[in-house]
């Protein structure tokens, strides 16, 4: 390794492939290969302070920090028997066995995080938000995101941890499981639920108990585009961050809210992807020694995705936006869409004010 140059950790296995879906459906295994391909074709992987990890499953044990005993035998009975948990999340063994794996990429690359090892992660394939402790769906098994902040805050004594969930999706699961959790501050920016899975994530959904004001919902209109999703992270995530002050900073999110993409209507491009991530590495580097790990797996649109992620790896990694280019620009931001947005940040403003300083004048 090159002395001197910060390492990234970059989780990833052949068998992740497996965690297809079926004809038909838009999630699909080819995703992997095809992203892994682009990563190569960009000379990622050749990249002297890149680290590769072939994880091992996760276990039992993980899965058991997160979600009910009873949830869990029932996921690995269906699987057992190719029986789907839902009419759009299946299951069987060879997905079974892919979840499990992606779900130890997120440990083991967090693991190398706190220790030292490198200062960023990603681990790819992770993110799926939709699982809470004792359900599944919306492709979603087992909820990685939570089980990698749990087993952080068990193995080495954190207090504080921020994830940043920027699929185009609102992470249900995840806000469900920290809801009354005051040591993670969750931050979900998605389309607005009116329109979209899962049908919620608004901004009154705060949280509860000793966790009220530590679940942030950011609801954007339709046609959001790269501007006002910026805005939104220097005017809201950017403060809450700075007040919080984080120990480690995970994100989740692919490129579902890409222009193109087939589930979502946000306005996003490869671009915008990229300073996403640069954004949130950014505050990583201020606030917590660098400490950041990256989930991209979401993404809907096979002719986008590889470029996508790559543009978030490359920003969590610093590099130059190179390869974040695009065929075609979308078309702009309406101006209604920007007041929108800038009503929904007053609005986020108004509903924390009585539970972080930083938004009061």
């Amino acid at each position: 390794m090159t002395e001197g140059v910060a390492k990234t950790a970059i989780a990833y296995h052949e068998k992740f492939s497996q965690y297809d879906l079926g004809p038909g459906h838009p999630y699909r295994g080819d995703r992997f290969p095809r992203a892994w391909g682009f990563f190569r074709e960009m000379g990622l992987l050749d990249r002297p302070e890149v680290v590769i990890v072939e994880p091992e499953p996760a276990s039992r044990e993980d899965l058991l920090r997160v979600h009910d005993e009873r949830y869990v035998d029932l996921i690995f009975r269906l699987s057992e028997r190719s029986r789907p948990y839902d009419w759009e999340t299946p299951c069987s063994p060879e997905i079974l066995e892919a979840a499990l794996l992606i779900t130890g990429g997120g440990l083991a690359v967090g693991s190398m995080v706190m220790e030292g090892e490198v200062e960023k992660g990603v681990a790819i394939g992770g993110g799926f938000h939709h699982a809470g402790r004792d359900y599944g769906g919306g492709f979603c098994l087992f909820n990685d995101v939570a089980i990698l902040a749990v087993s952080l805050r068990e193995r080495y004594g954190l207090e504080r941890i921020m994830i940043v969930d920027h699929d185009v999706h609102a992470g249900n699961g995840t806000s469900d499981i920290f809801y009354s959790d005051p040591g993670v501050l969750f931050i979900s920016i998605h389309q607005d639920p009116r329109t979209i899975y899962p049908g919620t994530g608004f901004i009154h959904q705060i949280g509860s108990g000793p966790g009220k004001g530590y679940n942030v919902n950011i609801p954007l209109p339709p046609r959001t585009g790269d501007e006002s999703y910026m805005r939104v992270l220097e005017e809201l995530v950017r403060p809450l961050a700075e007040e919080f002050e984080p120990q480690v900073i995970i994100s989740n999110g692919g490129s579902d809210p890409h222009f193109m993409d087939l589930l979502g209507s946000l306005n996003i491009t490869a671009r915008g992807f990229y300073s996403i991530t640069r954004f949130l590495t950014g505050l990583a580097d201020e606030l917590c020694a660098g400490r950041y790990i990256l989930m991209p797996g979401s993404g809907y649109n096979p002719s986008v995705l590889p470029r996508s992620w790559y543009a978030l790896v490359a920003g969590a990694m610093r590099l130059g936006p190179e390869g974040t280019e695009e065929p075609r620009r979308p078309s702009p931001e309406p101006d209604y869409v920007k007041k929108e947005v800038e009503k929904i940040i007053s609005e986020v403003k108004e509903t924390l004010e009585p539970y972080w300083r930083c938004f009061r004048a």
